[in-house]
């Protein structure tokens, strides 16, 4: 009599964990390994497991995609710093450009610096600061004014204080950095951008203008803006661009985005593009026009509207869009890890004690 064959015991397989409905699905082209982490890979090298020449199935969603929106989460809370300089004679529209491109009142003249203040004889720094909001994002701009540079008869080395202002923000982020117990976040009043304001002059830059930027451009990310292009004419206004960008050039006068701060290849093809169109030829105003059933911001002339945000116009909308943008974030970070190591290296070779 033949014995009975007992069947093996089925065993049922693990459950694998359901993945949160909160994030996307893995893509089926997303590369393994470590440099496909962040995009919601499920399949990871794992040490001393799987085949001796291939990677490890993991068995469920983990959540190291989630990185991403845990970082979001921490800078929402302690929100942003932005500190924008404007350098150039007065009557060329700054404190206009700068409360256009917020959106905000935002200028030393918005926030109780009347117009019945006399020109002042020496260069003075006026720093305003206001929190901005936008979809839930808090942002601290701090607005820098440079009112009397280059409104005097004798301008010799007007740059000085404002060269001395930027150093200064310098020296006191690096002292609170050196501290035995400093704070959880230091106070970030570093000058990330300065916009200097050229007249539309049409023919070429006035040496006051090389000089600070030869000067500045050491210590600081200048951005250097044609100021009331509507002045005048298309072929004037790209004949002028084209004789500033060359002497900039003959004068080795650096301005952001600099070359060799390029991370990579599409980097470069990305600021090739700004570089080529700066200096951008703007137009400021605060003021809303109807043209065509719509509601812009323009300046008004006897032949019509300049429209502020037309790019046909003028080019503010892409400077609008190269400041804030794309290109906040490295603005500062050329601050912090360029102008501001430059500077503190050199304290420090010249005297340990800070």
């Amino acid at each position: 009599m033949s014995e009975s064959i007992v069947p093996p015991e089925v065993r049922p397989k693990p459950a694998v964990p359901a993945k949160p409905p909160h994030v996307a699905a893995p893509s089926p082209t997303a590369p393994h390994g470590p440099s496909g982490l962040g995009g919601g890979v499920g399949v990871d090298r794992v040490p001393g497991l799987g085949h001796s020449g291939g990677g490890s199935t993991l068995l469920g969603y983990i959540g190291i995609d989630t990185i991403i929106e845990q970082m979001r989460k921490k800078t929402m809370k302690a929100g942003f710093d932005f500190n924008i300089m404007i350098v150039g004679h007065s009557g060329l529209g700054k404190s206009t450009l700068v409360n256009t491109l917020f959106k905000s009142q935002v200028s030393r003249w918005s926030s109780g610096w009347g117009g019945e203040h006399k020109i002042p004889k020496t260069v003075e720094i006026k720093a305003v600061s206001h929190v901005i909001e936008e979809g839930g994002v808090k942002m601290k701009l701090t607005v820098i004014d440079t009112p009397g540079f280059g409104d005097q008869i004798n301008n010799e080395n007007c740059w000085d204080p404002i060269s001395k202002y930027i150093n200064e923000q310098y020296e006191k982020f690096l002292k609170e950095e050196v501290n035995i117990a400093r704070k959880k976040r230091i106070p970030d009043t570093r000058v990330h951008c300065c916009l200097y304001f050229i007249s539309p002059t049409g023919h070429s830059l006035r040496q006051l203008d090389i000089e600070f930027m030869k000067h500045l451009s050491r210590v600081v990310n200048i951005i250097p803006v044609i100021a009331k292009s509507d002045t005048m004419t298309p072929d004037e206004k790209n004949e002028f661009k084209h004789r500033v960008r060359k002497e900039l050039e003959t004068y080795g006068i650096e301005y952001y985005p600099q070359n060799e701060f390029d991370d990579d290849m599409e980097d470069k093809n990305e600021n090739d593009k700004i570089r080529e169109a700066m200096p951008f030829a703007v137009v400021g105003s605060d003021k809303e026009f109807q043209v065509n059933s719509k509601r812009v911001l323009g300046r008004k002339t006897a032949w019509g509207v300049v429209e502020v945000e037309n790019p046909n116009h003028c080019e503010f909308a892409l400077l609008r869009d190269f400041l804030i943008r794309s290109h906040l974030q490295d603005l500062k970070e050329v601050t912090h890890n360029i102008h501001y190591e430059t500077y503190r290296a050199r304290r420090l070779n010249d005297n340990g004690d800070v």
